[in-house]
């Protein structure tokens, strides 16, 4: 239960909710009610069991007003009585008809507007919980993302708040207009026959026994379902990003075959699942069906024999209103079991949102107002697993307006040593100091402010190429405009069909690598940052295209302090230092002429 409150708590404030929500389904649960108790004088005035004494001496009380001492029901009795003086049977029966069609338009005006403010909580609800799993899962650190899978947490993210508003806002709607409607039927059982009223409801230990046995292998099959459509999910949006390697190796078999294990897996849960919950209403139905049976046998034998003070009237209402106890108990049942699903995807959001991030500010983190000395790599080491370190004692200062390049084997941390200075990950042993300044005591925000970075493989997005140079500013077109001339970008730009406003499709699947890279650059160039980081940003291009965008990079790096991977010579020739790692060490470092001139130099065979 605590899961299914704190969901609810995204709809806050529930009070604002709750009490017309609770107003208007009590309401619609007693005009719901008032409905079958009317039937009583009905039946009394059509099988002629009217008793004139009895009208007579409601007549000669004061004629009663509906007040909170007064009940519906004395006020009913006084005017039937009433118009069943003046205008006989047929007055009488008009008068109940009035009212029944009266009762019956209230029911369903108030249960019309119960439902309106049921729609509005679970707007309201779903909306909050999938902004808060979306605002927590970008702010989680990058490592997390490298660990989970990009389907697993679309899934939470859409599927799971879906499963969460089907089925616990529901849930809530029956469990609340349900159970209003249950007690009120019960109550008006009560008054018809106390002994029946006994009788008739031990089928409810019954029932809720059986329901809970249900309910606790419910919960195992939906979590069940729902890792198997994270599977799902995750397989698709791999499959789907790399269709050219899955046909370039004849691999749609393969992908086939693991996509029918997932749909399997997730059809066998789902139905398992299914089977369960549908039981739970025809043994509930069935069991208010034998009881009413049993009532039948029992109430219809005392009205028979005269061995009760029920008239056949009473205990046909009795039998009307136990029938339709069976519904809300049902709902009320169903509710419970489909709440499962719910709870099931409910607690995935839950973890997800409670998640908390390995990199984050520190209480009382500074702002940098700006970078004016150097970066300072101060002994650090590092490892993704405690096991295997990826980076060993590694030692650098990047003086601001400087260029240092790091070259290497692949896999021998160079990228790591780039990711560490934005802060994607905090060092192992060791610390880097911005103007000496650590950076776990400086907000990310701040840091990351002075940082451009480009990397080998183009971040875009499926919007149009203004959108993507100007992403996360409030820039103009001018400003746009200027940033893709220095990146070589705006002669592409406007040869395009709808230039600077044309959709680039899927991370920018309708451009060439180069003008790719050369939109990352625009973006990077349009920020204007002090610092640059550059991951191997041409070395996925061919030479033409490596031609613009080492041009739009020189541009880009100029009067900057920089950071450059790269195996290619023509980007990193010129920089101040030059580190050369291997295995997570700098196993050499100095400028390019220096280590050409070291015959047994590692620089010098990757240059070979």
């Amino acid at each position: 239960m605590k899961t299914y409150f704190r969901l609810l708590s995204y709809a806050r404030p529930l009070g604002k909710f709750l009490a017309p929500f609770l107003l208007t389904s009590l309401l619609a649960s007693v005009f719901g009610v008032l409905n079958f108790t009317l039937l009583i004088p009905l039946l009394n005035v059509l099988f002629d069991k009217v008793d004139p004494a009895q009208l007579q001496a409601l007549l000669n009380q004061p004629a009663p007003r509906l007040s909170l001492e007064t009940s519906p029901t004395e006020v009913f009795q006084y005017y039937f009585a009433l118009f069943f003086r003046q205008y006989g049977k047929i007055g009488a029966l008009q008068f109940v008809c009035v009212i029944v069609v009266t009762t019956v338009l209230l029911n369903n005006v108030f249960k019309y507007l119960s439902v309106r403010q049921l729609e509005g909580f679970k707007a309201r609800m779903v909306a909050r919980l999938r902004e808060t799993v979306f605002t927590k899962a970008i702010q989680l650190h990058l490592g997390f993302f490298s660990n989970e899978r990009k389907g697993n947490l679309i899934a939470r993210t859409i599927t799971d708040v879906q499963e969460v508003e089907n089925s616990i806002a529901n849930s809530l709607s029956a469990v609340s207009k349900e159970l209003f409607l249950l007690v009120a039927y019960v109550i008006t059982l009560f008054s018809i026959s106390v002994n029946l009223t006994f009788f008739a409801l031990l089928v409810i230990p019954v029932s809720g026994g059986f329901i809970a046995m249900l309910v606790r292998r419910m919960k195992q099959d939906a979590q069940a379902g729902q890792q198997r459509l994270s599977g799902i999910l995750s397989l698709l949006d791999e499959t789907f990003g790399g269709m050219r390697v899955v046909k370039g190796f004849n691999a749609e078999p393969f992908v086939t075959k693991k996509f029918q294990v997932e749909n399997d897996g997730y059809r066998h849960a789902v139905r398992s699942l299914a089977n369960r919950r549908e039981l739970a209403s025809p043994f509930s139905e069935f069991m208010g069906i034998l009881v009413v049976a049993i009532i039948l046998l029992y109430g219809g034998s005392l009205v028979l024999t005269n061995q009760s003070d029920l008239s056949a009237a009473d205990f046909i209402t009795f039998l009307l209103i136990f029938s339709q106890v069976t519904r809300p108990a049902k709902e009320i049942s169903n509710a419970f079991s489909g709440s499962q699903r719910g709870i099931a995807s409910g607690e995935r959001v839950l973890e997800l949102i409670d998640t908390v991030p390995v990199i984050q500010d520190k209480p009382n983190a500074m702002e940098l107002p700006g970078f004016r000395r150097n970066i300072e790599v101060q002994r650090v080491s590092f490892a993704y697993l405690p096991d295997r370190p990826v980076l060993k004692d590694i030692s650098f200062t990047l003086e601001k307006g400087k260029t240092i390049a790091l070259v290497g084997s692949s896999g021998g941390g160079k990228s790591t040593i780039a990711d560490l200075i934005p802060r994607f990950y905090d060092p192992t042993d060791g610390r880097i100091l911005i103007d000496g300044v650590d950076l776990r005591d400086c907000t990310m925000h701040s840091l990351r402010n002075l940082m451009g970075i480009v990397t080998q493989e183009s971040i875009l997005f499926n919007d149009t190429i203004f959108n993507n140079i100007a992403f996360g500013s409030d820039a103009t077109e001018k400003d746009v405009m200027r940033a893709a001339e220095i990146a070589n970008a705006h002669e592409f730009i406007m040869a395009q069909k709808e230039g600077y406003q044309t959709v680039i499709g899927d991370r920018g699947g309708r451009l060439s690598g180069g003008q790719r890279q050369r939109i990352s650059i625009a973006r990077a160039v349009l920020k204007n940052p002090p610092i640059l980081i550059l991951d191997e940003a041409t070395s996925a291009l061919d030479t033409e295209s490596e031609k613009l965008v080492q041009e739009a990079l020189t541009r880009l790096m100029a009067n900057r302090t920089t950071l450059v991977i790269a195996h290619r010579l023509s980007t990193i020739q010129h920089a101040d230092e030059i580190l050369v790692v291997q295995n997570g060490e700098i196993v050499e470092r100095g400028t390019h002429r220096d280590l050409l001139e070291l015959e047994e130099g590692f620089y010098r065979r990757l240059t070979v």
